[in-house]
């Protein structure tokens, strides 16, 4: 602009935010560096680089399972992991890897899970050349929703999630807003801000039961050795600049 300033201040006004079309003294977008080859962007927290288990725990204490050559595997029948951090609402990646020597069908080949808050599963499954009930099946929003598609590579290759969480709101024991996810495997998309019905279960229907409004990120042991690497989350409460 001629007078130096970065918009107007003469156009209509928005309905959601009360700024004006172009308005100059909208807040400007925080600058966040990406991530060179799927690595964090600068405002990611890392909660795995390859190197230790440091932000996860175990079910009595430090967290038991392998780490080596750049990534954690399960250790069958240690239990399941989780962040020492909690979140709410998150953007995440992470990439896991199936067993290479294939072992077992449906449900019992290459079975791990993603619970976000610790409560509600994206499943992981090797599910290449492997059928099983859809919504069990790689990518389900476990015993909810099937994935759109399925888009596992072969055992033995990495495989990426990429997934956009909005955690559920309480107003006391009602449910103010319901959770809603958005997942990428490989790069397709499976879920489009799906909205949950509760928490996932194995042959259950569960409801919403209140809780708090952070939760860990927790990775199952089902009994198969999967793989994970390159883990890292990044925070979105509060990051509308249109807020």
């Amino acid at each position: 602009m001629a007078d130096g300033t970065l918009g107007y201040k003469d156009t209509p006004i928005l309905p959601d935010s009360g700024y004006h079309v172009h308005d100059s003294d909208r807040p400007q977008p925080p600058v966040v560096t990406p991530g060179g080859d799927n690595g964090p962007p600068s405002d990611a927290t890392v909660l795995f680089d390859g190197s230790d288990l440091s932000a996860w725990e175990g079910r009595d204490g430090a967290a038991a399972w392998i780490v080596r050559d750049g990534y954690m595997e399960v250790t069958p029948k240690t239990g399941a992991i989780h962040t020492g951090q909690t979140f709410g609402s998150v953007q995440l990646h992470l990439e896991f890897a199936e067993p290479a020597e294939v072992k077992g069908d449906s449900q019992g080949r290459g079975n791990s899970g993603v619970f976000l808050m610790g409560i509600y599963e994206i499943q992981v499954l090797d599910s290449y050349e492997n059928p099983t009930y859809a919504d069990g099946s790689v990518g389900a929003i476990y015993g909810q929703y099937p994935p759109m598609a399925n888009a596992i590579r072969k055992p033995g290759e990495w495989n990426s999630y990429d997934i956009v969480w909005e955690a559920p709101e309480f107003d006391g024991e009602t449910v103010k807003k319901p959770a809603y996810v958005t997942v990428f495997l490989n790069g397709v998309l499976l879920h489009h801000r799906k909205k949950l019905l509760g928490k996932t279960g194995h042959k259950t229907l569960a409801g919403y039961a209140a809780h708090d409004g952070v939760g860990p990120l927790e990775l199952q042991d089902h009994g198969d050795p999967v793989r994970f690497r390159n883990i890292w989350i990044r925070e979105l409460s509060g990051l509308d600049a249109g807020d």
